[in-house]
């Protein structure tokens, strides 16, 4: 019976030390040992626990690869087969900043080209100013000097609200202010705004055109100062004369009718002319002082009495008007008739309104 006994243990040994062996060569094949049952040994015998105790049932796990993508050793867990597999959300890639050109500057060897002078005053021509007194005409010439600009502006503080003297206030300012040397530009805006349209007087139209090219300046170029300077090779502000003379529809007049003489672009004091003018017709004087018909702005119509002439009647007269040293002619106005026969006046082709030229020109004897 002891025999039989140690003989059984002794191969509950063995089986025991064959199993274990068994276990050891599983694990290293990459698992766990699967689950041995010893005959006739209980689970809990075996492990250590009671005999005769419900033994647990040991699954083993599938076995998982042991290389690595990496290129690694080692056991890889696998994933949960409930969960899939994503990849990692790459973050968004802003394209390479591309480097701006940069800004298209002057050629070498260029400089930017300074701002165009702009231009002054045109001659009038400059009034005769026979009394001395300012006038539009006379304050237009004396500020045709940009350097005079400041002088001519003090001088202006109590003339007439009227649009002569306003455009030559709104001009001094102007050039006093783009020469740097204070002056009001927006005094100068103000009334080139309110003049526009509104002058009557060559000069006067002259001294607009000029103050509205200033203001341009001023809009183009804010910081830039410039001296003024007057347009080379340009004519006159005024194309003073006589445009014509109302003789009939003959063209014949008789002594001691009055007959109307119109003139153009005055750009004088019209009083100047009425004080200290002359009128001759045929080269007789007509008595007394001219006599103004009628006017408006630079334009003056006078009422001129025919004195008796010592000419033929075929032959057309000259008229003409006289202020100090300026003098303007229409060269065979009319012809006379009645005054009786005599020398005539060397007077030039046609008759009736506008004959001849009315440009203005000196006296004889002057310069």
């Amino acid at each position: 019976m002891g025999v039989r006994l140690g003989t059984r243990i002794a191969g509950l040994c063995l089986a025991g030390t064959v199993a274990v062996v068994a276990a050891s060569c599983a694990g290293d094949a990459g698992g766990p040992p699967p689950e041995v049952a010893l005959p006739g040994v209980s689970r809990g015998a075996a492990d250590g626990g009671p005999a005769g105790a419900p033994r647990p049932t040991v699954t083993a796990p599938r076995s998982v690869p042991s290389w690595r993508a990496d290129g690694g050793s080692g056991p890889v867990a696998a994933p949960e087969p409930s969960a899939p597999v994503r990849a990692p959300a790459s973050s968004p890639r802003r394209a390479p900043a591309v480097p701006s050109s940069p800004a298209a500057g002057p050629a070498p060897g260029d400089s930017p080209r300074p701002p165009a002078v702009p231009d002054w005053l045109p001659p009038g021509p400059d009034s005769p100013d026979t009394d001395a007194v300012p006038d539009p005409g006379s304050v237009y010439d004396r500020l045709r000097a940009p350097d005079r600009c400041g002088e001519v502006r003090d001088t202006l503080a109590q003339t007439p609200p009227t649009g002569d003297w306003r455009v030559l206030r709104g001009l001094a300012e102007g050039c006093l202010a783009v020469q740097g040397r204070g002056g009001d530009w927006a005094a100068a805006a103000r009334e080139h705004a309110a003049l526009a349209g509104r002058l009557d007087t060559c000069k006067g139209r002259a001294a607009y055109a000029v103050l509205d090219g200033l203001l341009r300046f001023h809009r183009r170029h804010p910081g830039a100062t410039a001296r003024p300077a007057a347009p080379s090779g340009g004519g006159a502000a005024c194309a003073y004369g006589i445009t014509g003379a109302d003789a009939g529809e003959d063209g014949t007049v008789m002594p001691g009718e009055v007959v109307r003489v119109h003139l153009r672009d005055a750009y004088f004091d019209p009083a100047e002319l009425l004080r200290d003018g002359s009128v001759s017709v045929g080269g007789v004087p007509v008595p007394g002082r001219p006599v103004a018909a009628a006017g408006s702005g630079d334009r003056l119509t006078l009422s001129v009495l025919v004195p008796p002439l010592p000419a033929d009647p075929a032959t057309p007269v000259d008229v003409r008007v006289r202020l100090g040293a300026v003098e303007a002619v229409l060269e065979g106005a009319f012809r006379v008739v009645g005054g009786g026969a005599g020398g005539g006046n060397g007077g030039g082709s046609g008759s009736g309104e506008g004959g001849g030229g009315g440009s203005p020109r000196p006296a004889p004897g002057t310069s």
